[in-house]
């Protein structure tokens, strides 16, 4: 199985060298890097050259400079896109250190054949677990990260884990190309945040099926690039606004009956969120983000535009 390793970047060239410097240690070695540059030519030239100092004159490897900031969904279809004859494709962030052996755990769940995307466990550095995979919870708007706070090298039940998820999060996702063919690409029109949560609901709604990986590790950073794991009241407008607007998106796209009781729930968990813990300009931003979503709103926020 060949499969294709996509990173999307924005203007974070030492941020992507890193990782893929630490997917030059794969004990998987069929596979090949595709890196998708949204930061304009002379991100993309830094880009390169930043890659260049850890793969050096490396054929698996291309930087592809986007016609514009296509977003996170953007630049991964645009990876996909540019490597067609991929048996899979495994969707990394970049502030991301996947363990050597993360590929291949992925791979060989995925060649079980009774799955379509299969996703691992995501750490922090100092080895809390991020999340073993995601539940999405419709009537909330919210997801729940399956295994958050617990400590890597618990074990774990991955039937149990397979049977609660219903989405993969998108810092390390494998997915097949049956679920490509099938359902297609990401959506575009989210830009930034929640995009993978609707693609994993549309594979469900196809009757496709999630695996989880338990040996599969990758430490993540989380938020490197967008802030959006700085401290709430520094917390900046962007991840805010498309997170509360994407949320009412997906409920909209994949379970729309629901929406009557999420809208409300939605606006009640943002200020519980941020306006009771006194980050006003943050519910600000949440706030318009859900009225983004509310009012049917997507692709590139209006002040980027």
């Amino acid at each position: 199985m060949h499969v294709t390793i996509c990173i999307v970047a924005f203007r974070n060239a030492d941020e992507v060298a890193r990782c893929v410097a630490a997917l030059t240690r794969q004990s998987y070695a069929d596979h090949d890097i595709v890196i998708c540059e949204n930061g304009g030519e002379e991100a993309w030239r830094a880009l390169e050259k930043a890659v260049a100092a850890v793969r050096p004159l490396d054929p698996q490897v291309r930087c592809l400079l986007a016609g514009g900031n296509l977003g996170y969904a953007g630049g991964v279809n645009h990876c996909i896109r540019a490597s067609g004859d991929s048996d899979g494709w495994w969707i990394v962030n970049p502030d991301t250190e996947p363990h050597p052996d993360a590929l291949r755990a992925l791979v060989e769940r995925l060649a079980r054949g009774d799955c379509h995307a299969v996703g691992g466990i995501l750490h922090h550095a100092d080895g809390r677990v991020q999340a073993y995979g995601g539940r999405w919870r419709p009537m909330l708007a919210r997801s729940e990260s399956i295994g958050h706070g617990h400590a890597l090298g618990e074990q774990v039940d991955a039937a149990a884990v397979e049977a609660r998820m219903n989405y993969i999060l998108g810092a390390s996702m494998l997915v097949g190309r049956n679920l490509v063919d099938r359902v297609g690409l990401m959506r575009e029109d989210y830009f930034l945040y929640c995009e993978e949560v609707e693609w994993a609901l549309r594979a469900g709604a196809h009757g496709l099926k999630l695996g989880f990986a338990p040996e599969s590790l990758v430490c993540h950073g989380q938020g490197g690039t967008t802030g959006s794991a700085d401290p709430i009241r520094r917390r900046p407008r962007l991840p805010i606004y498309l997170d509360e607007r994407n949320k009412i998106n997906v409920v909209h796209d994949t379970t729309p009956l629901w929406l009557v009781v999420a809208i409300p729930a939605a606006l009640l968990l943002l200020t519980m969120r941020y306006a009771a813990r006194g980050a006003w300009r943050q519910w600000g931003y949440a706030l318009s983000g859900w009225l983004a979503g509310v009012t049917g709103r997507r692709g590139l926020p209006p002040w980027m535009r």
